[in-house]
């Protein structure tokens, strides 16, 4: 068997390549009192003191580079900053290898630099380390690793769902997969749609700073909200019910998604969270949401339960199964 595009796009076929073969082969995934790689979470820790160091990695290579919200550039920042902030973290610092193909215009790179500037001022982080490499790749890919800070014990996991949460969705989805894929395309849409991409840790961090816990938190980025449900769900050993009513989503996206025959819950975003919150706090956590320009359009789409397992979903009709996609329908979208 061979790699394809969709051992790199989230859901079932990725996540089968990464078990078996990656962490297959590897025998040291665990640092004592800290989260490993074989949590498969969005980041890991190293205990330090009463601190955690929450450490992550991405690798970038979207196309096309440039799209309408977005770059390869702010995405590698954002994408980074984010997998810190859904594990409750404070993003401090990042890392940043560019890999540049021969020919490459110089012109372009220094606006996608200039991007990267403008969304670290916005997350609040620093650039402190990197590379640069000329090879024979086809465009530029930009890696890059980061680090964050937690009180020790604090750091939230994907897994720690419990019965009887409530699930907020920050905001509309599948703006960021779709806009990648008009762009890409060039489909006859009259649209203004653009990608989601952004740095979530103020919005995460205004509901930590109010005193909230979150049980459970994920980015949906590939594999989109249906991805992230089932493995939160999967990894708490409980169920989820959404609301199809409920789930938040523009009119647009769900008209291309209509015309393309895309759903909207598996294609990815860049600038949402997925969060599990005691039911008590459910409001007050909205509230905190709503108050912020990223998460204007946040609701609560269901809740955590105990009878079934995986995820169902209310429709006008009755429910149905999300099932875990096989991968994201949209390729080299982060």
């Amino acid at each position: 068997m061979n790699i394809t595009r969709m051992h790199g796009a989230g859901g079932t076929v990725m996540q089968k390549l990464i078990k078996e073969t990656i962490l297959g082969n590897l025998e040291n995934t665990k640092i004592e009192g800290g989260i490993g790689l074989e949590s498969l979470d969005d980041a890991s820790t190293i205990p330090i003191g009463d601190k955690e160091i929450v450490f992550t990695v991405d690798g970038h290579t979207v196309h096309p580079i440039f799209f309408p919200g977005g770059d390869i550039g702010r995405i590698s920042v954002c994408g980074t900053v984010n997998d810190l902030s859904v594990m409750g973290a404070k993003p401090v610092a990042l890392s940043l290898s560019i890999v540049l193909p021969e020919g490459f215009d110089i012109e372009k790179l220094d606006k996608i630099m200039k991007s990267i500037n403008e969304a670290c001022k916005e997350a609040g982080v620093a650039i402190i380390t990197g590379d640069t490499k000329v090879s024979n790749v086809d465009d530029i890919i930009i890696s890059s690793a980061g680090i964050g800070i937690v009180d020790s014990g604090k750091a939230v996991r994907d897994c720690g769902m419990k019965e009887g949460d409530v699930i907020i969705v920050s905001g509309n989805i599948g703006e960021h997969g779709l806009t990648i894929l008009l762009s890409r395309e060039g489909f006859e849409f009259e649209s203004e749609l653009k990608s989601d991409v952004a740095p979530v840790n103020g919005l995460v961090q205004s509901v930590l700073n109010a005193g909230f816990e979150i049980n459970a938190m994920k980015d949906p980025t590939r594999g989109g909200l249906a991805d992230s449900l089932n493995e939160m769900a999967e990894k708490s050993d409980l169920g989820i019910l959404i609301h199809e009513d409920k789930i938040p989503i523009s009119d647009e996206v769900q008209a291309i998604g209509e015309a393309l025959g895309i759903d909207p819950l598996t294609v990815a975003n860049e600038g949402k969270v997925v969060m599990s919150v005691k039911e008590k706090d459910s409001e007050k956590i909205l509230e905190i949401l709503t108050a912020h320009p990223l998460g204007k359009n946040a609701k609560i789409i269901g809740n955590v339960t105990s009878e079934h397992k995986g995820v169902l979903m209310e429709t006008i009709v009755g429910k149905r199964i999300v099932d875990t996609p096989m991968g994201d329908p949209i390729p080299r979208v982060c």
